[in-house]
């Protein structure tokens, strides 16, 4: 018997499946479509066990569709801007696009090892100047439509790199690279105008039935549409400038005005700055305050810290009750007006800040289920001890809105102040306007001049692509595209004059958030073929982390609702179908002196319950820390050519598929990996045992019906966990399958076994097939196959051969379990009645009971009433 060498087996059927261009996409009107698509990489340099698991997960759905008679389409690209290729150039002296297409290169080697199921010829990479130039096109087609403009924004400023960092680059308030303490300034960036889409955007999320429901949540709570009041406030007293109609502040708890105790403004809020430019204390407050991130989230958690301008506000339903006006740096100047109301019994950010500066707290909504007379003094300790009630309930303590619930409160109080003519009921968001600017080299640039006479002109579409030069200057922090003697100077369009280029480049998100359907066409001239992207898109399945449920996926759809409505999409949501994989994880190791090590300089020793560690090298006790998530900084990453190298790639696909359901994490282990290697041993010694099956029809054999019902099963089962994504539970099928097969051996089987085993191994083949690639079609081979396996069509099963000949029905009595029975499958209701009734089991539960009434439901279950 020939031994399985995945060595020399796998490279083979690579080599085959290069050589017939299986995994071409082609649009085929006769034939129903399917695009699948991974969020594609960044090319870092190497693979990990995270790629191999996410990009196995979307090729066993390209496979399998390809069987089931689709017209597949499953490219592959580069997600290849971005810092860490400038920090390369920083740190290495080296050039980032030399460094870019290096990666590209191993990664890609690494990938085809994986023996994807890929069209290689759609390939490409966002740094490639012919798919940023189409960038740049349909960009100026945005700015034509209004959804492109410039505007002062307040950033995260790193002095050090001399650059904007993202929210995710500010690090405990430092920057991520420099660890120079982050600055907020305010800089003219370019934005593009999602706002306008944000109604839309809520409102599709409910057609997208294939999202996780968790995602969906979060683009909705990222989006944030509130409905509530927008109203100002009169000053106790003069006044400040500009102020003279009041303050005005946005609230979507308008039922606890009564509730109030102060009122806070951001940090750069237009009275904030005049405060600050009068007075330095203020202004030093204020600088305090842009020392923290600006992003949502880290002023949540940030210590809470204000400062009292002063100032007095009058209430708007009682004109002698005064409130405080306090800066406040956790107020967004971007959400609503940049000024609220503080009710801090229903509110933790206003509880937290109010204890810390003794202001006032009112409790003004209860529960509506307490007692008003008994609870009160203990609901109300619980707010005092420092626990806000945000939940719903009936408003209290407030005049004209008490006794009525949240809802009714809000509207009555909305109503007032409109009668009042203080101010309206308002929907806000809290998405705010995409800022794409990025002042970095390493990027596409942004297709504008800047012309003293005639301002911010974008080019013409003749004029593109706008290349970057190939001998930017990375030695120095900052952008090296402002620094570059030459490339930034040009002439108008419009007068002919000295311009200058625009020196920011785009956020990598707008890179990514239009990839999708440039694979549908990579040849095409202009940026999106109509006609292409009519036929491949939606992407019907799109498979990607967890942690880009909110910004890239949000954009993404973003940019195809703007690009629809100028007319180069027909759809206006991308992805039809999105799956978040779990992460592939290892326990991580350290020496004593806290150094991390990699998992293969470990020995791992178990004695009994107990666990142990050392280094392999010097036999150093080593300290058996957390399983993570595989990290180049814990060092607890397994390198795939390892793995490869010794058990072969479909052992390492076949266990990162089967560990765990694929949205769950998988803890990687040596000994799943063995485990996985020993079934690709089995499968294949069972197909080198398989002899030619005899000619002519063979006749009736119960040994052989009984493996036919077996194969027609696990086909069956393994399509519904295809078609679900539960891969573990269609490789445990598997498994099953060919423990069956061990009971029906070649050597003693009778021609209809024979051919029953026949049939088996030929669906066996083409189920492992999206799993174990090259081993499916090693084995596909050693049956007579014909042709690829890679080619063949999914096997099908007959219906009748995978329903139960006879139903184990449960019998309850007076709604409690007392039995069961078997019946026929399809059995009719009075013939179950009578098995049921004849069964001793259920004759002595009814023992002095009279039978009222048997209700039977056909091949589920048997309820007795009874008294």
């Amino acid at each position: 018997m020939a031994r399985y060498n995945p060595k020399e087996v796998e490279p083979k059927w690579r080599a085959a499946w290069a050589d017939a261009d299986v995994f071409r996409a082609r649009a085929e009107p006769g034939k129903p479509k399917y695009y699948v698509l991974e969020m594609f990489p960044y090319p870092s340099g190497r693979l990990h066990m995270g790629h191999v698991r996410n990009y196995s997960l979307g090729d066993v759905i390209a496979r399998y569709k390809r069987a089931r008679g689709f017209a597949v389409l499953h490219p592959m690209g580069w997600d290849a801007f971005g810092l860490p290729a400038e920090n390369a150039a920083m740190e290495r002296g080296v050039d980032p696009k030399a460094w870019t297409y290096e990666n590209i290169d191993r990664m890609r080697a690494e990938l085809k090892e994986l023996g994807l199921a890929i069209d290689w010829s759609r390939e490409f990479a966002t740094c490639d100047v012919e798919y940023y130039g189409k960038q740049q096109a349909w960009f100026l087609d945005l700015f034509k439509a209004g959804l492109v403009y410039r505007k002062e924004s307040v950033v995260n400023w790193d002095p050090v790199d001399q650059t904007v960092l993202a929210n995710e680059q500010v690090v405990d308030g430092r920057g991520w690279r420099s660890g120079a303490v982050v600055e907020k300034r305010k800089l003219n960036q370019w934005f593009l105008r999602i706002t306008d889409y944000a109604d839309e955007l809520v409102d599709a999320l409910k057609t997208l039935d294939r999202w996780p429901d968790k995602v969906r949540t979060m683009q909705e709570n990222w989006i944030g549409r509130s409905k509530g009041l927008k109203f100002a406030f009169d000053f106790a007293g003069p006044a400040p400038a500009g102020f003279d109609a009041g303050l005005e502040v946005y609230t979507t708890r308008p039922d606890t005005l009564f509730g109030a105790s102060f009122v806070g403004i951001a940090p750069d809020h237009p009275l904030a700055e005049q405060l600050a430019a009068a007075d330095p204390k203020v202004a030093a407050f204020v600088a305090e305050c842009r020392k923290g991130g600006v992003s949502e989230a880290e002023i949540e958690t940030a210590e809470k810290i204000g400062w009292d301008t002063g100032l007095k506000v009058k209430h708007p339903f009682d004109p002698d009750w005064e409130l405080p006006v306090w800066i406040a740096n956790f107020i967004l100047m971007d959400y609503g007006t940049g000024a609220i109301f503080a009710c801090p019994a229903h509110d933790q950010r206003d509880l937290d800040f109010a204890r810390k500066y003794g202001l006032p707290v009112k409790p003004v909504v209860m529960p509506a289920h307490y007692d008003w007379e008994g609870d009160v003094s203990a609901f109300e300790s619980n707010i005092l001890d420092g626990e806000a009630y945000t939940g719903s309930g009936v408003i209290y303590n407030s005049a004209f809105l008490d006794g009525k619930d949240v809802e009714v409160a809000k509207a009555e109080a909305i109503a007032r102040i409109e009668a009042m003519g203080k101010g309206e009921g308002t929907t806000v968001y809290r998405l705010r306007d995409w800022g794409v600017a990025r002042q970095r080299g390493w990027g596409c640039p942004v297709p504008v001049v800047h012309c003293a006479k005639c301002g911010v002109v974008p080019l013409p579409k003749s004029a593109l692509p706008v290349a970057l030069p190939d001998d930017l200057d990375f030695g120095k922090p900052g952008n090296a595209l402002a620094r570059h003697p030459t490339w930034k100077h040009t002439t108008c369009p419009d007068c002919g004059g000295p311009a200058e280029r625009e020196t920011d480049t785009l956020d990598t998100f707008v890179d990514s958030s239009w990839y999708f359907a440039r694979f549908a066409d990579t040849e095409a001239e202009e940026a999106i073929s109509k006609e292409a992207a009519d036929y491949w898109l939606p992407v019907d399945q799109y498979i990607g982390g967890i942690e880009h449920a909110v910004l890239h996926l949000l954009y993404a759809r973003f940019v195809t609702k703007a690009l629809a409505d100028h007319g180069q999409l027909s759809v206006r949501e991308p992805f039809a179908g999105l799956f978040t994989q779990g992460m592939v994880t290892h326990e991580s190791y350290r020496r004593q002196n806290g150094e991390w090590v990699e998992p293969r300089e470990v020995e791992v020793i178990t004695e009994g319950k107990t666990r142990r560690a050392r280094l392999i090298s010097t036999g150093e006790p080593v300290v058996i820390g957390d399983v993570e998530k595989m990290s180049k900084s814990k060092r607890n990453t397994v390198a795939p050519e390892e793995i490869f190298d010794v058990y072969g790639v479909d052992a390492a696909r076949l266990f990162v598929l089967s560990d765990s359901p694929p949205e769950r994490d998988a803890q990687w282990s040596t000994s799943g990996v063995e485990g996985a290697w020993r079934f690709v041993n089995r499968v294949w010694n069972e197909f080198d045992s398989q002899p030619a099956a005899p000619a002519g029809e063979a006749g009736p054999d119960a040994k052989a019906d009984d493996l036919r019902v077996f194969t027609h099963r696990t086909v069956k089962a393994v399509t519904e966990a295809v078609e679900t994504f539960r891969f573990n539970s269609g490789i445990a099928r598997l498994y099953e399958f060919l423990n069956k097969l061990k009971d029906f051996p070649a050597a003693q089987a009778s021609p209809a076994v024979l051919a029953a085993r026949q049939e088996a191994l030929s669906a066996f083949a083409r189920l492992i097939a999206p799993f174990t690639p090259h081993l499916a079609e090693e084995c596909w081979t050693r049956i007579g196959g014909e042709g690829l396996v890679a080619n063949a069509p999914w096997p099908g099963f007959d219906a009748a051969l995978t329903e139960d000949a006879v139903k184990v029905l449960p019998v309850q009595v007076n709604g409690k379990r007392r039995g069961e029975v078997r019946a026929p499958a399809g059995a009719e209701p009075a013939d179950v009645e009578k098995i049921v009734l004849d069964d001793p089991e259920i004759t002595r539960r009814l023992e002095g009971l009279t039978i009222r009434k048997v209700i039977v439901v056909k091949d589920r279950i048997v309820n007795i009433v009874a008294a």
